[in-house]
């Protein structure tokens, strides 16, 4: 199936409305609408829920989204030039997709979504990171979503699921388990894409928990965290000082080896000591 849909294929829409992937907006475009309706599969099933989409370039994704039978797709893309092509999928898709011309680091979106809400995005490259964080780290879990499906250099999609001891583990991969579950659904070649990235890219799928996986106040498990992580090859008793002269303490209250490196500690023993910090 080379086609999903009655609109042109990505590589003429590109050529109509002018839209030139931009390094400077992170854009790396995936033409193959046969890979892109792939990835919307990867997100569960759409139907009955809304999609918010961060990206969408020319409309590769989104129209994978609503052809496996998104109830609505909300897009938001910071690239004007992108507007015509995203309007001819709205006129394809009748009532089915809202685009918003806006930065999606500085627009609240929440309110204009009902539930349930699934995320799908090939992220730009430059604010994906960002985004899952900011996802990640609401006042109120759970959040407003239910699920993510997101594309990510393949280097940070592993961060994101890395266990203690892997090479890729840290503060990243220690705030996605702590609320989600999360697993690699997918790899794609950087030939894949236009124009091809340097790297190998990933599509991750995070489901959002109903709680945090083990007890801790989120403020104190991420100083704690970022601490333990920012001198990763010191052993915890140094690398954690900052927190107090005590720490020592702490760490044998909790059965942590003082010896220990952040590496080597699980998520259940972090939260653990949060706790015993958390006044």
């Amino acid at each position: 199936m080379s086609q999903i849909d009655d609109l042109p294929p990505l590589r003429q829409v590109i050529e109509t409305f002018g839209i030139a992937a931009k390094k400077s907006l992170g854009q790396n475009f995936l033409l193959d609408l046969n890979l892109t309706a792939k990835i919307a599969r990867m997100a569960g099933d759409l139907k009955g829920s809304d999609i918010l989409e961060i990206g969408p370039g020319p409309g590769g994704l989104t129209r994978g989204l609503l052809a496996e039978g998104a109830r609505r797709v909300l897009a938001v893309e910071k690239d004007e030039r992108c507007m015509g092509a995203l309007a001819q999928i709205a006129a394809a898709y009748p009532g089915r997709l809202e685009v918003l011309n806006a930065d999606a680091l500085e627009v609240d979106v929440a309110g204009r979504l009902e539930a349930p809400i699934r995320i799908a995005a090939n992220l730009p490259y430059n604010i994906g990171t960002e985004l899952l964080v900011r996802w990640l780290s609401p006042t109120v879990w759970p959040p407003f979503w239910d699920s993510l499906t997101l594309m990510f250099q393949r280097e940070v999609a592993q961060r994101i699921v890395a266990m203690p001891g892997d090479k890729a583990y840290g503060r990243l991969a220690l705030l996605v388990h702590w609320r989600t579950d999360a697993r690699i659904v997918m790899d794609l070649p950087p030939e894949a894409f236009s124009p091809p990235p340097k790297v190998s890219s990933a599509v991750v799928h995070l489901t959002a928990l109903p709680a945090p996986r083990y007890p801790a106040n989120a403020a104190v498990l991420n100083r704690v965290v970022a601490t333990a992580f920012n001198q990763r090859r010191k052993m915890l008793r140094s690398a954690l000082k900052p927190l107090g002269a005590d720490i020592e303490d702490h760490l044998n209250a909790v059965g942590i080896p003082p010896t220990a490196r952040a590496e080597e500690i699980g998520l259940a023993q972090f939260c653990a000591l949060t706790r015993s910090l958390t006044p």
